[in-house]
């Protein structure tokens, strides 16, 4: 491999890698604010996230065939997925969690799992209505497309398409978006009492159970907001496509260091690289005295991400961002 090879691998790694842990990222986060609020893992995320993939296929097929310019179309499908997922996770909240509140810790956990698993045959029952298990997801046009150049730049060795960095770009603007949110106004000075300590919010006249349904709902809505971005990256989903992102979104919000928002983010992006990089790793393998990196080929990718994650976690137990470190939400 010449140098200049080794350049191009290596910047689409990074490129790849951006979008792929950027995603990573905005599930992540829902994981990682519920945990903020309630020190509960909710393992319905990956359900609610994938619903908001469903609900963004169904709109995307709904006006495929209409003159609509295609970000409407995208701008469409995300307010109505954030709206479903987040009206769904406000759902489970409600009758799920909220009961078990104050049981011992591993009841609401085994109740998450559970909640996990109804979710996975209701939306499999639910899709199954239209003859289909599989749905391929028809993207507004050009969204497929290459980019051959960014601000005069030639970038077109980076294999970057619109839907990319379509992908990048909401994911950055909901993470300013979330920042603010969160620190800059008087629902998020709510989240973090909350977050701190229910009871003397409590006693401050912060009502808690209305600041944990909204931090549900905004958990679920960014939930929806990533299984659009993951039905727009990958164009295939069904009722049980959300299992494995969401495991590996939840190994993200604990790399980072769950509870953190910055943490979420680093873990997701962290992922995301180190993803992307075992998948062409054994592209090295012709570089001298790195031959055995043949032997690592890309289905290896799931499995090196979660050794790094264990290797991490040994020498950093709270995560990339710790406790002590970390902003809770």
């Amino acid at each position: 491999m010449d140098f200049q090879t080794f350049g191009t691998v290596l910047l689409q790694v990074l490129v790849g890698g951006l979008s792929l842990g950027v995603l990573y990222a905005i599930i992540a986060l829902g994981y990682t604010m519920v945990y903020g609020v309630l020190q509960l893992i909710n393992f319905a995320h990956s359900e609610v996230f994938i619903a908001g993939g469903i609900v963004g296929f169904l709109v995307f097929d709904a006006v495929k065939a209409s003159s609509m310019n295609g970000y409407l179309k995208l701008l469409l499908a995300c307010i109505a997925a954030m709206a479903v997922s987040g009206l769904l996770n406000v759902i489970i909240e409600r009758l799920a969690y909220r009961p078990l509140r104050g049981a011992q810790r591993l009841v609401p956990l085994i109740t998450a799992i559970g909640v996990s698993l109804i979710l996975q045959d209701l939306l499999r029952f639910l899709v199954g209505l239209r003859g289909q298990f599989d749905l391929s997801v028809p993207l507004p046009q050009g969204f497929g497309n290459p980019i051959s150049s960014l601000f005069g730049l030639d970038i077109s060795l980076l294999n970057l398409q619109v839907k990319d960095l379509i992908l990048i770009v909401v994911a950055v603007v909901m993470l300013i978006g979330l920042n603010l949110l969160v620190n800059r106004t008087q629902l998020g000075r709510a989240i973090r009492a909350v977050a701190h300590d229910r009871q003397t919010s409590g006693l401050m006249g912060i009502d808690a159970n209305r600041i944990i349904s909204l931090t549900f709902l905004i958990g679920g809505a960014l939930g929806g907001l990533g299984g659009v971005m993951f039905a727009m990256k990958y164009q295939a989903l069904n009722a049980y496509s959300g299992t494995l992102p969401g495991i590996k979104a939840f190994t993200a919000a604990v790399l980072g260091g769950i509870g953190s928002i910055p943490g979420a983010v680093l873990g997701g992006l962290v992922l995301g690289w180190l993803e992307t990089l075992l998948g062409v790793i054994s592209l090295f393998s012709s570089v001298p005295g790195l031959h055995w990196l043949g032997a690592i080929k890309a289905e290896y990718k799931d499995l090196g991400a979660f050794l790094a994650l264990i290797l991490i976690l040994f020498l950093k137990p709270a995560g990339l961002l710790g406790r002590s470190a970390a902003e809770k939400v």
